[in-house]
C-alpha cells in the first residue's frame, strides 16, 4: 500500500462504518459517529507504529539511495590485510542508513500519530454529547414507561369496579 494510500484508508475506513453502522441502528447515530472518530484514531495510530516498525521500507525514504561502503579488500598488496576493516566499515554504513531510515520514517509517523491524537481530541466532546443524548433517551423512555403504567394502573381500578358492579348486580344465591 503506497503512503497516499496509507493516509486516504482511515478516512475511508471511517466513513464506511458510519455509513453502515447509522443505516443498521438509526437511532443510535451519536454512539455512531463517536465509533467511527474512534476507528479514525485508532487506524491512524496503527499506521504510524506500523512505520515505526518497518521503518527500512523505501516508501518513507522519499527516493533517497542508501549509503555504500567501499571496499579495500581489492586493493593491491594491503587488499587482504584491509578486509576486516571492509566488514567493520559495512556494519558503520548499515547503522547510519538504518538511522537514515528512521530519520526519514519518524516525521511521517509523527504525522500519522498526530492525525490520530487528533481524533481522539475530538473524540472527548463527541462522548460526552453521546452520553448527554442517552441520558435524555433514557429519561424520555422512563417518562413514557410512568405514563403507560400511571394508565395501567387506572384501567386495573376501572376493571375491579367494573367486577364489583356486576357482583352487585348478579347476587349469588346462596342457601
Amino acid at each position: 500500500m503506497s503512503l497516499d494510500n496509507l493516509r486516504i484508508f482511515p478516512w475511508v475506513a471511517a466513513a464506511v462504518f458510519a455509513l453502515a453502522a447509522g443505516l443498521w441502528r438509526p437511532r443510535r447515530l451519536h454512539w455512531t459517529a463517536l465509533g467511527s472518530v474512534l476507528l479514525f484514531a485508532a487506524l491512524n495510530a496503527g499506521a504510524g507504529i506500523y512505520i515505526l516498525n518497518h521503518f527500512g521500507d523505501p516508501r518513507w525514504s522519499g527516493g533517497e539511495q542508501p549509503l555504500s561502503a567501499p571496499s579495500f579488500a581489492g586493493t593491491p598488496v594491503v587488499g587482504e590485510f584491509l578486509a576486516p576493516l571492509d566488514s567493520a566499515l559495512n556494519s558503520v554504513v548499515g547503522g547510519v542508513n538504518e538511522f537514515l531510515a528512521f530519520k526519514h520514517a519518524l516525521p511521517v509517523a509523527l504525522d500519522f500519530l498526530a492525525v490520530s491524537g487528533w481524533g481522539l481530541l475530538v473524540s472527548f466532546p463527541l462522548a460526552v454529547l453521546a452520553a448527554g443524548i442517552s441520558f435524555a433517551m433514557a429519561r424520555r423512555r422512563a417518562a413514557e414507561f410512568g405514563k403507560y403504567r400511571a394508565t395501567v394502573d387506572r384501567l386495573e381500578d376501572e376493571l375491579e369496579q367494573i367486577k364489583r358492579q356486576i357482583s352487585l348486580m348478579n347476587p349469588v344465591n346462596t342457601p
